[in-house]
């Protein structure tokens, strides 16, 4: 009996050497998609202590800094506390309305540009899966307010719509609702001001030993249904190309019946000024 992951031309060498190849696919999803108590403190602990990172390093950011450098500092604060960063992302600007990047991290930092970072890290062989859009610590607020740009008002504005689609798909996380349902609250929040072309991904995926696992948060499973103990992504973004792009992700647990989902993130961000 064999996993996904085993490699095919292994597969094809026990047929040919008289095994029967039976595949494990099905029950090993269901196993890990149930988390033990203990597996769920583990994800509490490396996704709550990579959100608590990117927190603390946005305190020592400065003018000047480039994508690359920004990852480095990320990455040793992650060790620092004893997880193993295993991914890490930081777009600025316009280089993060492409969700998952593809730049040389030389661009730098500068008051009002928006800072997206997507981080996973290990703990015990776990993953965790977070990301924050938010300005630098050097971008007065009050002053902000007081004169904003128009540049950092649709920056301010796409950032509460995507807060928002967020929300609404934890409002969806519920015991015996489908995984499309999640997506598509989210997506619909999105698409009513005016940006669904935008949201050029699927909202979540479920995480445990695996970064990306079952069940997946798209809006075509209807067939995975919420059950206790699934831990999974809510990430929903927009992009906008030559612009920016805003990103926030978190990990929830599903409860029982008629119980709201636990987040495994420690806190959601507050605001681009408090991720």
């Amino acid at each position: 009996m064999v996993d996904e992951e085993m490699r095919d031309y292994i597969q094809r060498g026990l047929g040919e050497n008289g095994f029967e190849v039976v595949g494990l696919q099905t029950n090993v999803e269901r196993v890990r998609q149930m988390k033990s108590e203990e597996e769920i403190d583990i994800l509490r602990a490396v996704n709550t202590g990579s959100v608590e990172a990117v927190r603390q390093m946005r305190k020592c950011l400065y003018p000047g800094l480039t994508e690359t450098e920004i990852q480095e500092v990320l990455d040793n604060t992650l060790r620092a506390v004893g997880l193993e960063p295993f991914f890490d992302i930081v777009l600025f600007d316009e280089n993060a309305s492409n969700p998952h990047g593809g730049t040389d991290g030389s661009k730098p930092l500068t008051a009002e540009t928006f800072v997206l970072i997507d981080v996973g890290a290990h703990l015990y062989g776990y993953s965790s899966d977070i990301t924050r859009t938010f300005f630098p610590p050097f971008l007065d607020k009050s002053q902000s307010e007081k004169s904003i740009s128009p540049s950092l008002k649709k920056k301010l504005e796409v950032w509460d719509i995507v807060f928002a689609a967020q929300s609404r798909s934890f409002e969806q996380i519920r015991v015996n609702a489908t995984a499309a349902s999640v997506d598509i609250a989210a997506r619909d929040v999105i698409e009513r001001a005016g940006y669904g072309h935008a949201f050029t991904h699927r909202v979540g995926h479920g995480i445990g030993i695996k970064a990306h696992e079952s069940p997946y948060m798209n809006k075509g499973n209807h067939k995975s249904i919420l059950q206790p103990g699934m831990t999974f992504t809510s990430e929903p973004g927009v992009y906008l190309i030559d612009e920016f792009g805003v990103r926030v992700e978190d990990v929830v647990l599903v409860n029982g019946e008629d119980e709201e989902p636990t987040l495994l993130t420690g806190q959601r961000a507050q605001g681009p000024w408090d991720p």
